[in-house]
């Protein structure tokens, strides 16, 4: 006979009512509908914890107390998560009515009941906890800037049995739930975009191999939204075997994606026009360079035309400069729609563009200007104030082209078709 068996029977008059007992729960309880995200149901903790009154939570969708989860698409994809597992959790943030947020582990299961489908999430204030685990890492400045200071996530590989441990924080910035991410090489290869994974793969080979100290790598990951963000990786071999074989590698990872997007919008801003959008001078000049270079190596002929539009100074007096700003996109656009793709237009500076056009002889390059000129009076036809350009053409060949040779005949040219009475092409003689 059980122990339970000897208790004596409850002598009361009436047991309390579940909703009674529901209601001194210390956490917040939500019976939500699986498609809709609402909230049919909930106890007392449930909108007090966040200082909402009943109503504020009652059929409402959980997403308005959640700070973690936006939309419908990724709450179905949490809503398939939950109904694969008996369990599924969640640690993640609610917004309280004061504006603050309360850290939150969530713990929801599913059933079915009448024919209808329901969760029901249980939903832990973690705040007390947080809070003295921050206190315990700050008294451990060093592990704290090592964890959270200096990574957004750390892994632990296990070499031989391929098993591949993800930190929570890891998880968590690639939006993935504590119990979720299988802990194998593959969960983390198998995401990385396939214009990096040759190239990291090949440093993370190289590092096992001794061939480098450590593991280092700047790539793009796909996070569970199916969206790629930048991470900088590093790690190292921390245990060997008997044999040499590395046998566990750690490492930590931070999200850099705010960085790299900087990067990229500097690159592109020191290689391009920020008012036309086309090729600068530092990059004209780079790519003349490297044109001429591959000219002289394969005996080809390298063509080049000097483009002025014609009196801008009295556009710019006239209508203003922003009138003169529009001039010069809408010129630098039609010049680009004329040329040859693999040609480079650039803004040489003020009111000047050059067309550089590798393997074109000089007649070549006469008619690739008089299809400038008149795509400019095409596409500017019927504007105000009317707009032409002058043109000046060279092109050189042989296995020793003298770029400023090239450039002062081409310059030559165009001062020659401005004398001349402007909107023409003048070759170089």
């Amino acid at each position: 006979m059980s122990k339970a068996e000897h208790l004596p029977p409850y002598t009361g008059a009436t047991l309390p009512a579940a909703e009674v007992l529901f209601d001194q729960l210390a956490d917040a309880v939500y019976l939500i509908d699986p498609e809709s995200s609402r909230i049919v149901w909930g106890n007392r903790k449930a909108w007090d914890s966040l200082g909402l009154s009943r109503e504020d939570v009652l059929d409402h969708s959980v997403l308005s107390l959640q700070m973690d989860v936006h939309g419908l698409p990724q709450w179905s994809e949490i809503a398939a998560a939950i109904r694969s597992t008996d369990c599924f959790r969640f640690n993640g943030r609610h917004r309280h009515q004061q504006g603050h947020e309360v850290a939150v582990e969530v713990n929801t299961t599913h059933f079915e009941l009448d024919g209808r489908s329901y969760f029901l999430s249980v939903a832990r204030d973690m705040t007390r906890r947080v809070a003295q685990e921050a206190g315990a890492l700050h008294r451990e400045k060093q592990l704290w800037f090592a964890l959270n200071e200096a990574s957004d996530g750390l892994w632990d590989w296990e070499v031989p049995t391929g098993v591949l441990f993800f930190s929570p924080q890891l998880k968590r910035m690639l939006g993935y739930g504590p119990d979720e991410m299988a802990p194998v090489l593959a969960t983390w290869s198998d995401n990385v975009h396939p214009d990096d994974a040759p190239a990291v793969m090949a440093v993370l080979d190289e590092h096992l191999q001794g061939k480098r100290s450590r593991y280092e790598a700047e790539y793009r990951i796909r996070n569970r939204n199916g969206h790629y963000i930048w991470v900088h990786d590093r790690g190292r071999v921390c245990e060997y075997g008997p044999d040499g074989a590395p046998v566990r590698v750690v490492g930590m990872v931070q999200d850099i994606s705010d960085r790299k997007q900087m990067e990229l919008q500097l690159q592109a801003l020191a290689s391009s026009d920020t008012l036309t959008g086309l090729a600068n001078r530092h990059q004209g000049s780079t790519f003349l360079k490297s044109q001429s270079e591959l000219c002289q190596r394969l005996g080809l002929p390298l063509g080049l035309a000097f483009i002025d539009i014609d009196n801008f100074k009295g556009i710019n007096d006239v209508y203003g400069h922003l009138t003169g700003d529009r001039v010069l996109q809408q010129v630098g656009q039609a010049v680009k729609g004329a040329v040859r793709g693999s040609d480079m237009v650039c803004r040489w500076g003020g009111e000047e563009f050059i067309v550089i056009a590798p393997n074109t002889t000089t007649g070549q390059m006469s008619l690739v200007a008089e299809k400038v000129r008149l795509a400019v009076l095409h596409d500017l036809a019927g504007e105000q104030p009317e707009v032409t350009i002058s043109v000046g053409v060279a092109s050189a060949a042989g296995r020793a082209i003298d770029l400023n040779a090239l450039m002062a005949s081409a310059d030559s040219a165009l001062y020659r078709a401005k004398e001349l009475g402007r909107n023409r092409v003048e070759v170089s003689v």
